[in-house]
């Protein structure tokens, strides 16, 4: 039976603290992608297809025609930064995309303005800037941020809110007293409890407005009881954290298939140089800690070394981020892996990386924005786990442990689509009496 989902008519505000590199790049691409000079490769969403049915009724459709999603054309931009260029001033200076196609945009992305951000320099080291917002309390500041939807709402006339956050990483929190419960969090956001950061704010007003609210960082922001319970509480969609591209992307890629044909592992080193305002953040050690443990999570999820000791019971996993600042946004990363195979021969890969971190995460801001839509209007709330496939360090429900493999993520995701849409699962059996092949 087919799921009722609101209509995707009206406008759809996207809404992103942090106009930095991966937001304007995204913003800019959906602009290009509008006037006909681009292309949204990368987008699951916009290029993406799928199969329905048996693989004879050659059922193919692209995903933007298959579930309702927002139209490209009825997207509008607003976000917050601590620093006040525009969105053009901002996409120029993270050297992102090509100065010539900015400049035929450069009317569309000089509207987009910063709104003031919530910011505290404790939570990001590395980092200052004066469009930042001041209140006596984080309530204060959360109420300030609900403002300023309402505010962009009316303003753009939209018909409906999401938000990604694309800010910079936060230094490493893990859960405390403060995030067990809706009502200690709240205390908490009128008493300034030190253990509530800017993103959580952010969470929080999101997630109070009933806007649907993505982590595209690794730190911790809405993957926490008293998140999960004013989602249900507000009946919004959260999903995160941290965008998946570059190395991860690879790991998530290249494991499975080392599982897949019961090849052991021994190590893994991983090492990456970047010189965008990231790898300024992440130079600090205690925002690289918060990187580090989203990106350490995947190989033991993939490899699950309790069911095959054998092959995966002493991998050696080492991860190393370096900031270079010549690099830019074109980070390179290499990976050393020592596998072995029949009889413990040893072998090795090795895999060197070259990628843009922004051209990389843009599609996939655009993807979550469409899909958290999607999810609100389907009457989806809580953790939405089927976006695995775009995050590093998915979040799951409580109890349960996140799946990383990046084709089982691909499978949930596809599975779900159809499910909205009536349409019957597919498990690729392919036995001939089975009536899905």
């Amino acid at each position: 039976m087919k799921t009722i989902i609101e209509s995707q008519e009206g406008r759809l505000g996207i809404l992103l603290p942090g106009l930095g590199a991966v937001a304007t790049t995204m913003i800019t691409g959906v602009l290009a992608s509008r006037k006909g000079i681009g292309l949204p490769i990368g987008s699951y969403t916009q290029t993406g297809s799928i199969r329905l049915g048996k693989r004879t009724e050659n059922r193919n459709p692209r995903i933007k025609d298959f579930v309702p999603l927002a139209a490209m054309d009825e997207i509008v931009f607003g976000g917050w930064d601590i620093f006040e260029d525009n969105a053009y001033e901002a996409a120029s200076n993270a050297g992102v995309i090509d100065q010539q196609l900015l400049d035929k945009l450069q009317p569309e992305l000089s509207v987009i303005l910063p709104m003031k951000a919530v910011f505290d320099k404790k939570f990001v080291h590395n980092l200052d800037g004066k469009n930042v917002k001041s209140a006596p309390t984080k309530m204060d500041l959360a109420e300030a941020l609900i403002a300023d939807m309402k505010d962009f709402k009316e303003k753009n006339h939209c018909s409906r809110l999401v938000m990604v956050w694309c800010a910079s990483t936060e230094t490493y929190l893990e859960v405390s007293d403060v995030h067990q419960s809706l009502e200690a969090f709240e205390d908490g956001l009128r008493t300034n409890h030190p253990q509530i950061a800017p993103s959580m704010i952010y969470a929080y007003a999101a997630i109070k407005s009933g806007v649907p609210f993505a982590n595209g960082a690794p730190n911790l922001s809405c993957d926490f009881p008293a998140m999960v319970e004013l989602a249900k509480l507000t009946k919004t969609p959260i999903g995160g954290k941290d965008f998946k591209t570059g190395q991860t992307l690879m790991k998530t890629i290249i494991a499975p298939g080392l599982k897949a044909r019961n090849l052991g592992v021994n190590g893994w080193f991983s090492t990456n140089i970047l010189g965008n305002r990231d790898g300024e953040v992440l130079d600090d050690p205690e925002s690289f800690k918060t990187k580090e443990v989203s990106k350490l999570g995947s190989l033991d999820s993939i490899f699950e070394p309790e069911l095959n000791p054998d092959l995966y019971r002493n991998i050696y996993h080492k991860i190393r981020i370096n900031y270079y600042p010549p690099r830019g946004d074109n980070k390179e990363s290499w990976d050393n892996i020592d596998i072995f195979g029949w009889l413990g021969y040893k072998m090795q890969i090795k895999i060197n990386f070259l990628c843009r971190d922004s051209i990389l995460a843009a599609p996939i801001v655009l993807d979550l924005a469409l899909l958290l839509d999607l999810a609100k209007r389907a009457g989806m709330s809580g953790i939405q786990e089927w976006l695995s496939f775009f995050f590093k360090s998915p979040q799951a429900a409580p109890g349960l442990e996140p799946q990383h493999d990046l084709f089982r993520q691909l499978m949930k995701l596809e599975n779900t689509l159809r499910y909205l849409q009536g349409e019957n699962l597919i498990t690729h059996l392919g036995l001939d009496y089975y009536e899905e092949d």
